[in-house]
């Protein structure tokens, strides 16, 4: 199903003569160097794309190999690196030592493929000529030599006054028209036609991982274990030549470094399209992701129209409700990539449940705090010193799949936060929205004619024990604080833990210290009000005989939301 889907997105995008994406056979490729030629052949010079501060070389559409190298020798059509185009040997720190006969044999590889083309255009002759012919020694008088070497990045043949070769329309309907002489066909389980079978497929690049340039495979059979039938390599699962073409072009889209159908999410690369042109294509990164600090406002905005859509129903508008959109999570194993979820829905299906995620995040803040948390925001509050690479593993993937799917948020999710405000004494702005998050989207589950369980704000009706005792304690540290003003460590830095976790070992101590705070108070105004508030807040534990031994998950979560709302209101 995902192979299919990522067909029929190439499909749709070949389409639109204004996506851009490579046609069949070709590909969008990074070219740093341009071989300058003569019509007869002859070495002119070599010219230098790169440009900006990132020395990145302009983008040509080339021939495509249409399967991944591995440690063979196989030669793109008029374009690849120095070894393969002039037979010369690039020393490198792991290779300081090029096997000779190898790169006699990448060059020759070289020169079969164009001389394959035939000999009918003169530019093939030219091309030909060119890569028949040692230039060496003109070559180390050229002034980028030096550079081209240092890189050994891929060079493209090019006309003086005339272009790249792969820009003439004469010789790309001969490329075109190419037969693979090994071909071997039979029935394609993408699309079910006949085809000619695809031995190995195209690289995949751009997953987020040590090496985003690193060249991976999504279907790919790498030791004989995994083969069957005496058959080898990708013919064990048989797609066809288009359909493979189709299916690895269309990845390699969503996943370029200017695809604004890409996120990371924690440790896996997201991506996302849909069966027809819609905006929430272009959205979900504004939506889910860090807004840019040119734009800091930009997911509010986003999150903001996503609303409106749902309010007004704007977005079942275009048969969103019938459009089918899908999200796929990849993350990097080795020279393959592993999928780590697979999400089909509607646009209208999918625009609720990411409205409903963010209605379920909702919680009283700050005047200074966004109203939008983004996705990356909340999942940083899990992690150690809030470092992006501390997220727990797999909890992005599991967290991101549970709000497209309208699902309870995974249970490591909630437990990850409680240890990071146990550890760090801090319950902070999103912490407390995804535990409510979290209780309130479980509660729904399990019993659907409960909306919500953890209001907004503060809510004086709630006798749950945990979220009482939350608010209690964080009364005690308002008295402690106006008691003691500018004190450097509160109650909560000592006991938060305790407090959350087994109660009656610490409150009895916190109730009898706080006769002792209020005595300190000189404003008797403020010590009626604190100690009203906490006949309040009493009455409804004592309900829950008195201070239980201990809390369960939740209700440590459920103690963290009262805590902090509590904390909210004396603030306002």
């Amino acid at each position: 199903m995902i192979l299919q889907a990522l067909k029929e997105y190439y499909d749709r995008k070949t389409a639109d003569p204004t996506s851009g994406i490579a046609p069949y056979g070709w590909e969008w490729k990074e070219i740093p160097f341009l071989i300058m030629i003569t019509g007869n052949g002859d070495f002119c010079s070599i010219q230098d794309t790169r440009e900006g501060k990132s020395k990145r070389g302009h983008m040509y559409l080339v021939p495509s190999l249409g399967e991944k190298k591995g440690n063979g020798i196989k030669s793109n059509l008029f374009w690849e690196n120095i070894e393969y185009v002039f037979g010369s040997p690039v020393p490198t720190k792991s290779k300081p030592n090029p096997d000779p006969e190898r790169i006699r044999e990448q060059h020759s590889a070289f020169q079969k493929q164009i001389l394959e083309l035939g000999q009918e255009n003169k530019k093939i002759i030219a091309a030909l000529k060119f890569a028949n012919t040692d230039h060496l020694e003109r070559l180390k008088k050229d002034v980028v030599w030096k550079e081209a070497l240092s890189i050994n990045k891929n060079l493209l043949i090019s006309f003086q006054g005339d272009g790249p070769i792969t820009n003439d329309p004469e010789i790309r309907q001969i490329i075109n028209t190419k037969k693979r002489p090994d071909s071997v066909n039979g029935t394609c389980l993408v699309t079910g036609n006949n085809d000619e079978i695809v031995r190995l497929e195209a690289p995949i690049r751009g997953i987020y991982g040590n090496d985003q340039k690193a060249e991976r495979s999504l279907v790919a059979f790498n030791l004989e274990s995994f083969e069957s039938y005496g058959k080898k390599k990708n013919y064990n699962s048989p797609i066809g030549r288009l359909a493979a073409f189709a299916y690895t072009t269309a990845l390699n889209h969503l996943l370029a470094i200017d695809s604004t159908q890409r996120m990371l999410v924690g440790d896996a690369t997201t991506v996302f399209w849909s069966e027809k042109d819609c905006d929430l294509e272009k959205q979900l990164p504004d939506i889910f992701g860090e807004p840019p600090e040119d734009d800091p406002d930009r997911g509010v905005k986003a999150v903001e129209s996503l609303f409106k859509s749902i309010e007004n129903g704007t977005y079942l508008n275009n048969n969103n409700d019938k459009k089918k959109f899908y999200v796929l999570g990849l993350s990097p194993n080795s020279s393959r990539i592993s999928i780590r979820f697979w999400i089909i829905d509607t646009v209208s299906g999918i625009s609720q449940k990411i409205g409903l995620h963010f209605k379920d995040v909702s919680i009283v803040h700050s005047p200074r705090d966004k109203d939008v948390l983004s996705l990356f925001r909340l999942l940083v509050s899990t992690a150690v010193q809030g470092k992006a690479d501390k997220i727990p593993p797999n909890l992005a993937g599991e967290t991101i799949r549970a709000i497209l799917q309208g699902l309870p948020y995974p249970n490591t999710l909630l437990q990850a936060i409680i240890r990071r405000i146990r550890a760090e004494h801090e319950v902070t702005y999103p912490r407390a929205a995804l535990i409510k998050a979290c209780i309130n989207r479980s509660t729904r589950f399990k019993n659907p004619h409960i909306k919500e369980e953890l209001n907004m704000s503060l809510d004086e009706n709630n006798t749950n024990i945990g979220y009482r005792l939350g608010r209690l304690f964080a009364t005690l540290e308002k008295i402690q604080q106006e008691a003691n003003p500018g004190i450097n460590a509160t109650i909560r830095d000592r006991f938060y833990g305790a407090a959350s976790g087994t109660p009656s070992t610490v409150f009895g101590n916190l109730m009898r210290l706080k006769n002792h705070h209020l005595s300190k108070l000189d404003n008797k105004g403020r010590k009626i009000f604190f100690e009203k508030l906490l006949s309040q807040i009493i009455d409804g534990i004592e309900a829950k005989t008195s201070f239980p031994s201990h809390l369960p998950i939740n209700d440590q979560g459920r103690f963290a939301v009262g805590y902090y709302h509590q904390v909210q209101k004396f603030f306002s």
